[in-house]
């Protein structure tokens, strides 16, 4: 049971920013060799003609297999954050993963028609494509046209193929017509998915630019298991970032794919050119017939609405001024139209990146620990009665009504007896004493066997069933370790690391010794391990359980855990498991990415305001793709000094910054009666319950007001009630004038909800459990869904008092009264 608790080696999150794009790169060219050749790789057709002799009107040779596409960068260390300036490992733009894209093949220039497009014909092979029929050539008009200008190249015809059939240049190359870069979100340096949940909105977003000065658009493309595909037009993040992203609620669990495409915003261009143009008076019967082609171009292409061949009508309407004209199509209701079915260009289309989509408890859920030894066990003359599952039972409406959905129980094996501890962690147990729970083993059975003072595998199913009854799942707790006198050790001996003297040696982390656990080796027999540890896990499925929380997964090789949970998840997609992991960053990120949905985190430790809003930042930054904090309170290692001696006011801070901040959250029993005293020189509880029975009586704490239950079912009823907080990558972290007041706000658009009214939460808490601040905070309105300068309500769902507040406000916080603010933003 050992605990690492580090500082993480991340940064605040930043606004997102465009990664740079890469320089454009002359290629070296032979002696007389034109730089508008294809470069030397990828290979060209065999053969090529040289310009100054025309080939034969022969079939073109095949060209060479294309190199392959070369792997992404690798990124730092993971769990350490790249500098922000640094473009993110991810796809580059083709029009198939792998694969060459396929431009469109060049035409014969025609003479403008109203039903002209930039579509792209149909391709063979890349190097072998289909060759366009020759033109009817237009009748000569019978009078000669006058002279116009030039016409901007968003109108203009393709360029002519290239003589004599030679193959177009642009289908040897990797980049899109539009290049699209640097997609996110993807887990960097690694060869597994990134992860969202069921209801969980994601930003989706990836670098999208091009030669000049024309606009541009972009398209998230989401293709769900079911074969279903979402588009979402994409928006500018900023202007000169060349970053496009869009939010997209997941609402399919099993293996996405999603791609982007960057296409020419023919109408986008239109628009600013004939704003200018027509305003100055220069082509303005030019321009308004190029904005005429676009509506039509609209209604074929894109489903337009037909309205709009009447608005190109005006444009054409040569009696009509040209400012009417202008007004005509650019009002408001006519951009949008056409903005909601671009007449899009040169489409070009990222590789397809996959999204794991799992069950929503995978990322929302509020757990609560308890011993079922402890529930229901009795104190006699003769020493102690443990509790049982039936006895325990009892206590599952309580922990219901506090509003928890997930109840986690720690190991419910047999407990070995050789060299078992005793109270607070001695080596000398007395009789009766019932040993940690973590030590798993005995001449009563192994980890598939239950300790007969809990019951039976029928008492365990029963129970399972009440809290299932209650709205709650059980949560078991997987520890591959054993006891000295766990069966495994005489049956698979192999199965341990056996020291010079013959001893198998126990677990330790120095100067720590576990004396009662022997680690496994997972490179003896892994196959045997492995087998074993699935048929375990079976076991427990078939009692109803579908949540493991895994002991120390960090002491275990990532192999392990990555086979594993890809065995079991293949098998049983509902299941999840819950990393018990302090320790250093890039262990912990590595666990999440090779499979646990969940993980336990250095929140206990994150206690002043600075540490606060950096770490909140962090987890809910681009890590969140991947890795899905729960933030635990206490657990009974872990009694942080920040609870031994900040009373009342410090479970109140902790719990609400926990239950607000992420969208799990967990509390281990007796916090709610302020259990406050540590073993001296330890962060644990004195008397730990690790090592022996607890008698608690809630119902007279409550009844003489010493309990914080209510308090905690209050948050847990906010969290129900507002979808803001079950979402993880949507936190902002605000600003005050005092070093102890954290600020952050959760906001959600109504598009996400379910009422379809937007939800937004601001909580303002003072992280000092010993005083009285009073600050001035300063909001960011437009992480708010406001615009700047707003004013609007304020409802404290804790104190039931409303305020009105705007850009800056005045907060009085007595952390002896109610320490935090927990605001519903009333949206004007």
């Amino acid at each position: 049971m050992a605990k690492e608790k580090r500082r993480g080696a991340f940064t605040r999150r930043q606004p997102e920013q465009a990664a740079t794009p890469p320089e454009a790169v002359v290629p070296d060219h032979a002696p007389g060799q034109s730089a508008a050749e294809p470069p030397s790789d990828p290979p060209a057709p065999a053969g090529p003609p040289a310009p100054a002799e025309p080939p034969a009107p022969a079939e073109p040779a095949a060209p060479a297999e294309p190199a392959a596409p070369a792997e992404p960068p690798r990124a730092p260390t993971l769990g350490l954050r790249r500098p922000a300036s640094a473009p993110r490992p991810a796809a580059s733009a083709t029009t198939s993963a792998g694969q060459p894209p396929v431009v469109p093949e060049p035409e014969p220039a025609a003479a403008p028609d109203a039903t002209a497009t930039q579509q792209a014909p149909p391709t063979g092979q890349p190097g072998q494509p289909e060759q366009p029929e020759q033109p009817e050539q237009p009748e000569a008009p019978s009078e000669a046209p006058k002279a116009a200008p030039t016409a901007p190249s968003y109108a203009a015809e393709p360029a002519p193929a290239a003589p004599g059939g030679q193959d177009d240049p642009r289908t040897q190359t990797r980049t899109g017509r539009i290049p699209v870069r640097d997609l996110f979100p993807v887990i960097p340096g690694s060869p597994h998915p990134a992860k969202a949940v069921v209801g969980e909105v994601v930003a989706f977003s990836a670098t999208v630019f091009r030669e000049g000065h024309d606009q541009i658009g972009a398209t998230l493309v989401l293709t769900a298991p079911s074969g279903a595909v979402h588009r979402e037009r994409m928006a500018l993040v900023a202007p000169g970032t060349d970053r496009y992203s869009a939010l997209a609620a997941i609402d399919e669990q099993g293996m996405w794919s999603w791609h982007v495409e960057g296409w020419s915003d023919d109408w986008g261009t239109w628009m600013h050119d004939a704003e200018i143009k027509i305003g100055a008076g220069i082509d303005v019967e030019v321009m308004l017939e190029l904005g005429a082609l676009l509506l039509e171009r609209s209604i074929e292409q894109a489903s337009g609405p037909a309205s709009l061949a009447d608005v190109a009508a005006v444009l054409r309407d040569a009696d009509r001024s040209p400012e009417s004209r202008w007004h005509a199509a650019s009002s408001p209701d006519v951009d949008a139209a056409v903005r909601a079915h671009p007449p899009r260009a040169l489409v070009s289309t990222s590789e397809d990146v996959p999204l794991r989509v799992e069950r929503s408890r995978a990322l929302v859920g509020s757990w609560y620990e308890f011993f079922p030894r402890s529930e229901g066990a009795q104190r006699t003359e003769d020493g102690w009665i443990s509790g049982s599952f039936r006895t325990a039972q009892a206590r599952i409406p309580g922990v219901a009504a506090m509003g928890f959905d997930v109840l986690y129980l720690p190991p419910i094996h047999p407990i070995g007896e050789v060299n078992r501890k005793g109270p607070n962690n001695t080596l000398t147990p007395a009789p009766g004493d019932p040993g940690s729970p973590w030590a798993i083993g005995s001449h009563l059975g192994g980890h598939d066997a239950i300790h007969p003072d809990l019951g039976t595998i029928d008492d365990l199913r029963d129970f399972v069933a009440e809290a299932g009854r209650h709205g709650i799942e059980v949560a078991l707790d997987f520890a591959m370790q054993c006891a000295p006198d766990h069966p495994w050790v005489t049956e698979h001996p192999e199965w341990f690391t056996h020291l010079p003297d013959g001893t198998i040696a126990f677990a330790e982390n120095p100067p720590k010794k576990y004396q009662d656990i022997y680690p496994v080796n997972f490179d003896q027999d892994p196959a045997g391990i492995c087998a074993e540890t699935v048929r375990l896990l079976e076991q427990w499925i078939d009692c109803g359980v579908r949540i493991f929380r895994v002991d120390n997964p960090h002491t275990k090789p990532v192999w392990y855990w990555e086979w594993v949970i890809r065995e079991i998840t293949d098998r049983h997609p509902d299941v999840m498991f819950h990393a018990e992991a302090f320790t250093r960053p890039a262990m912990m990120q590595t666990l999440a990415q090779v499979g646990f949905q969940q993980s336990v985190t250095y929140y206990a430790w994150r206690n002043s305001k600075e540490e606060l809003a950096e770490y909140l930042a962090e987890v809910s930054g681009e890590q969140a793709a991947w890795f899905r904090p729960n933030f635990w309170t206490n657990t009974p290692d872990i009694l942080t000094e920040f609870l031994q001696f900040g009373g009342v006011p410090a479970y109140k801070i902790r719990a609400a910054i926990a239950a607000t901040a992420v969208p799990s959250w967990a509390v281990y029993a007796g916090y709610e009666l302020i259990e406050d005293v540590a073993r001296p020189g330890s962060e644990e509880n004195v008397d730990n319950e690790k090592y022996e029975y607890k008698d608690r009586d809630w119902d007279r704490a409550e009844r003489l007001g010493t309990s914080i239950a209510p308090y905690l079912t209050r948050l847990n009823r906010i969290r129900r009630e507002h979808p803001a907080l079950q979402q993880l990558r949507n936190l902002t972290v605000h600003w005050s004038d005092d070093d102890a007041v954290l600020v952050y706000s959760k906001h959600l658009d109504g598009r996400f909800t379910p009422s379809g009214e937007t939800d937004t939460i601001l909580v303002v808490a003072n992280v000092d459990p010993h005083s009285v601040r009073q600050t001035m905070v300063h909001l960011d309105l437009a992480a708010l869904g406001l615009a700047p300068g707003s004013t609007f309500e304020v409802h404290d769902l804790v104190t039931d008092q409303v305020w009105q507040w705007g850009d800056d406000a005045f907060v009085r916080l007595d952390a002896f009264v109610e320490p935090v603010h927990i605001l519903h933003v009333r949206h004007p």
